[in-house]
């Protein structure tokens, strides 16, 4: 019995990753596990499983096993696997990237804001995958035109910081469980309109689709819709009106900082989807309106930053984690908060 789930690894991401969960039949005979998985998954190359199961993202009753396993009735397996690729072209840039670390098996790379992770409806060139596809020749499901090299996790085209990529199958495979085991380490910074009524807490509500509005997600806090999410928060600095957040994300579903925080009462500042668009603290006219209006011109996107990012590497098994500046926009208009608040 075969049953297709798939796995979000980031806030503000597409689903990358599926996840397999099979439970062996009554009346299976002995059989190894890599024999086994290539007759009951469609599309998968034996390179790809071999290197899944390598990285320990095949599991036996929650346990990682070798290539030999020989599976038995009522097993339970569960399979991260990279998504299926679409079969589109993929379009080589000679894009300017970012890098702030490279080996031969991963490169962390700092977004800016404005730039598209991967080519989709309306962003089919100028993304992070067309820069990837020219500076480097051989990233897992990159190869034959597939749409995402490389690619373990997502962030939205207006949130900048850091994103990881893999250089090779092996990689791909170890880091994608580790974003379903939830045991990478992902700091956001973000402005919001307000101040949280606790200095730190965490933020608890499934999030889905809107009903109202496809593009944006809704948290539904009975549970009734969407998927789990947790973000835990930390209120850095408070200016007033607004305040500087530091967020760590326990899941990773789409928009989870953004709507966790408009289902909080405190919207991302500038971000138009949630409502963070507009003077929500304060009054709504005067010299205090043209201060608000000057800072919306300063960073013209919803204020998040992908601030750090914490992994086990996937051949040195150590832990590595890496930090990133705000960009100049945020930077920016913390500083005219700053100045504001001290007046």
């Amino acid at each position: 019995m075969l049953e297709n789930h798939s796995i979000n690894t980031e806030d503000e991401e597409e689903e990358l990753y599926e996840h397999h969960r099979i439970v062996v039949d009554r009346g299976q005979t002995l059989m190894r596990i890599d024999h086994y998985l290539r007759h009951h998954l469609a599309n998968v190359t034996r390179t790809k499983l071999q290197n899944a199961i390598e990285a320990e993202s095949v599991k036996v009753n929650d346990k990682p096993v070798k290539s030999s396993y020989k599976i038995k009735p009522f097993d339970v397996i569960t399979i991260a696997l990279s998504h299926p690729p679409r079969e589109t072209e993929i379009v080589s840039e000679n894009i300017p990237l970012d890098i702030i670390y490279e080996d031969d098996e991963v490169l962390v790379l700092n977004k800016a804001a404005g730039m598209v992770v991967h080519p989709a409806q309306g962003n089919w060139t100028g993304t992070v995958v067309n820069a990837l596809v020219y500076h480097f020749q051989h990233l897992p499901t990159g190869r034959n035109g597939e749409a995402r090299p490389g690619l373990i996790h997502r962030i939205d085209k207006d949130t900048s910081g850091l994103l990881v990529i893999a250089k090779t199958e092996f990689s791909m495979a170890h880091i994608a469980r580790q974003f379903f085991d939830h045991t990478t380490e992902r700091t956001y910074y973000a402005l919001i309109w307000g101040e949280p009524k606790e200095t730190s807490g965490t933020i608890v509500g499934h999030i889905g689709r809107s009903a109202r509005d496809r593009k944006i997600m809704a948290v539904f806090p009975d549970g009734s819709q969407g998927k789990h999410a947790v973000t835990h928060y930390k209120v850095l600095k408070t200016f007033k009106y607004v305040s500087l957040v530091q967020c760590k994300l326990e899941t990773g579903r789409t928009h989870q900082i953004r709507a966790h925080f408009q289902y909080l009462g405190h919207p991302l500042f500038n971000d138009a989807a949630y409502g963070g668009d507009k003077i929500l603290r304060g009054t709504t006219g005067g010299s205090y309106r043209s201060f608000v209006e000057n800072c919306f011109q300063l960073i013209s996107r919803q204020a998040l930053h992908a601030k750090s990012i914490g992994f086990e590497h996937p051949r040195l098994k150590k832990r590595m984690l890496f930090d990133s500046e705000l960009p100049d926009d945020f930077k920016a208009v913390l500083e005219k908060w700053e100045k504001y608040g001290s007046q």
